[in-house]
């Protein structure tokens, strides 16, 4: 335990995931429920993961690459503790930012101000820190002009901007981000990828999901490749890119 204290972030050990899916089309929630009382549902068994096993080192920066469908996301939020595994276990060593839905925690009808402190203290931010940091995350996110109008009325790249403003005001021990740097302008992404290169200066250990591999090969160490919910390969980017982009 000692050992992985000092020098592991994130425990990934015998993982899969499965669901049960309904095996006919349902065109509304109303005939699923219907059907479900009836006991007239039939199910069948969908493998999202399969036995996946890695570490990953305090410090490093893991790509984890892999087409729609491979199962990247469903990793991503059972290592932040959002998804319970099938089998096996994952434990993460430290402080955790997951940047995976941002705003899940936003109040649509609540302005941009009423949000901040809303979305704050979701993340177990006091009220006294959000209020010294208020005018930063206004800044970053480029809503200086809107922080009293309902974000009903934001564009989503608007939301992504506001919910990645707050969700890095503190330096985690591990970031984990699911193809957040695809929302927004470009140049909203590059102040993003600045943020994260600061973290990752400071020590943050970093997981990133993107299908964007111009990112995953500027931004990470080491790169993870699920195809089908099985670990295809895992090893240095240059290594590991060539053969995904071969593959595809």
């Amino acid at each position: 335990m000692e050992e992985n204290q000092n020098n592991i972030a994130v425990t990934v050990e015998g993982v899969s995931m499965r669901f049960n899916m309904p095996k006919e089309k349902l065109d509304s929630i109303k005939e699923f429920f219907v059907k479900l009382l009836k006991k007239q549902l039939r199910f069948e068994e969908f493998t999202a993961l399969e036995n996946i096993s890695f570490t990953v080192k305090r410090g490093e920066v893991v790509g984890i690459v892999g087409l729609n469908g491979s199962g990247k996301s469903t990793l991503l939020k059972i290592i932040s503790g959002i998804l319970r595994p099938t089998e096996g276990h994952a434990v993460t060593y430290g402080t955790l930012s997951p940047l995976i839905e941002l705003g899940a925690g936003f109040d649509f009808d609540l302005t941009t101000r009423e949000n901040i402190y809303l979305n704050g203290s979701v993340l177990g931010f006091d009220r006294a820190f959000i209020r010294e940091k208020y005018d930063e995350i206004l800044d970053f996110a480029e809503l200086r002009a809107f922080e009293n109008v309902a974000i009903k009325n934001f564009s989503s790249g608007m939301i992504a901007r506001l919910g990645f403003a707050i969700a890095t005001l503190v330096k985690p021990d591990i970031l984990i981000v699911d193809e957040i740097l695809a929302v927004g302008d470009f140049l909203f992404q590059q102040k993003c990828e600045a943020r994260i290169a600061e973290m990752m200066a400071g020590g943050t250990t970093v997981l990133i999901v993107s299908h964007a591999m111009e990112q995953i090969e500027r931004l990470c160490s080491r790169v993870i490749w699920l195809e089908k919910g099985h670990l295809r390969g895992d090893g240095p980017t240059a290594v590991i890119c060539e053969e995904y982009k071969n593959a595809r």
